[in-house]
């Protein structure tokens, strides 16, 4: 990949829609993921055919070869109610929580001004990774003194405060709030580059950044394995969420962790 081909800029008005697009369906990812996964979990596999089993044998779907090779199928339909069912299931149970998770994300103050709300530390920074003037993912680091609020614009229906009222000044620990690549370019391992030039955004911009924290989703492969590559370790569970209780993980990367590898390099 030659520098004419790729950049990082930082964010600008005219992306602001397909920002908020992909914000949102970097949330709801993890939705896909999580239906997939469950479906084809071994539990749920052994469920499936022993209902369609059962359904089979009261209703007497079991293969009658007399009828010829259509006497072979005519077991297929339960297999498929049930199939239908438990994907149903799947989705009803899982949904609730990545919903909820979009529509916080799109409902927090950076979204609502992202050029002004990480104007308000140097160490901020909301970047565009594009490739070849294609749009390719997002990478989102707050170093404000707000940047572990996890607060809305919404309390109780009633709108908060503006950005007006909030400080302005570097924090010592960073957020990344958001980091997303488009699919087809993930193979190609782009993320790292992204993340790289946000951490050292951070880290270089001004010294009072300590340390960065970042929430991942054992869900989210791709982006779960390059925070970890670039030295971020587990600071706190956060907790289980979905049918099987995947985790999600607090990790924090810190300066002097990062000048060490940084020096290596």
């Amino acid at each position: 990949m030659t520098e004419a081909d790729a950049r990082i800029r930082l964010y600008e008005a005219s992306d602001d829609k397909r920002v908020r697009f992909s914000i949102g369906m970097a949330s709801m990812e993890g939705l896909a993921v999580a239906n997939r996964i469950a479906f084809f979990h071994p539990f749920t596999l052994s469920g499936w055919v022993a209902l369609s089993c059962i359904m089979i044998q009261y209703l007497n779907w079991w293969p009658k070869p007399e009828y010829g090779f259509l006497g072979y199928l005519l077991p297929l339909p339960a297999f498929g109610c049930w199939g239908a069912v438990i994907l149903y299931l799947m989705d009803w149970f899982n949904r609730p929580h990545f919903e909820d998770a979009s529509l916080d994300l799109l409902r927090r103050p950076d979204v609502a001004d992202i050029a002004n709300y990480y104007r308000r530390s140097p160490s901020s920074g909301f970047f565009i990774l594009e490739y070849a003037g294609n749009f390719v993912g997002l990478i989102a680091i707050d170093a404000s003194k707000d940047s572990q609020s996890q607060d809305t614009l919404m309390d109780k229906g009633k709108p908060s405060s503006s950005l007006k009222s909030k400080p302005k000044g570097t924090s010592s620990v960073a957020t990344i709030r958001h980091f997303y690549i488009e699919e087809p370019y993930r193979k190609a391992g782009i993320q790292k580059d992204l993340l790289a030039h946000a951490i050292q955004h951070a880290f270089k911009a001004d010294n009072a950044v300590k340390e960065i924290k970042v929430t991942t989703s054992s869900l989210i492969l791709y982006a779960q394995k390059c925070i970890h590559d670039a030295g971020f370790v587990l600071e706190k569970p956060i907790g289980k969420f979905g049918v099987y209780g995947w985790k999600s993980d607090l990790l924090v990367l810190r300066r002097a962790h990062w000048e060490k590898q940084d020096a290596v390099l």
